[in-house]
């Protein structure tokens, strides 16, 4: 199971509920998410519903024939939570992929020397740059990126600077 996203996949739907959502089939002009995501994968989704303020954005898994996207949700009408799609049962939805603000690059790194890296899996982060004379190194968890002095990391600066040259 891969994290995919791709360019032009939307489908509609008639799910009502907050379980897994049924594809019904590629809007024109788009692609499926068969095609596009494809069987057993993972990937950022946005729902509209049609006619109301309805919405969800999250981190979908289709399942293996890719006809149902299962949802979890990153923020949505609800409070971030599920949203009880169609209760009506009169209006369609539209499913497709995005990129959620909170999860790109770009919203995170706003000042100059910042370091990127993924604090968990597809959670971006970032590190602020360090003082001069500091090194990079790994945190004592072994979890994260740190600056630190190099007689503190265990080098000398002689060795840093030599790191900071070949780099």
């Amino acid at each position: 199971m891969a994290l995919v996203l791709n360019d032009r996949v939307k489908e509609t739907s008639t799910t009502q509920g907050t379980g897994d959502i049924t594809l019904a089939g590629a809007v024109n002009g788009f692609q499926t998410f068969q095609a596009g995501v494809g069987n057993s994968n993972t990937t950022y989704y946005s729902i509209y519903e049609q006619g109301t303020n309805n919405w969800e954005v999250g981190l979908g898994t289709l399942n293996a024939s890719s006809t149902t996207l299962a949802r979890t949700p990153i923020s949505s009408s609800n409070s971030n939570n599920l949203v009880n799609f169609n209760a009506g049962g009169t209006s369609s939805l539209d499913v497709f992929c995005t990129l959620p603000a909170s999860k790109t690059t770009d919203m995170i790194m706003s000042v100059t020397g910042d370091t990127l890296y993924a604090s968990s899996a597809n959670t971006p982060a970032k590190l602020a740059l360090g003082t001069a004379g500091q090194i990079l190194t790994v945190n004592s968890g072994a979890t994260a990126p740190e600056w630190a002095d190099p007689a503190a990391a265990g080098a000398s600066e002689g060795f840093a600077v030599a790191m900071a040259i070949a780099l």
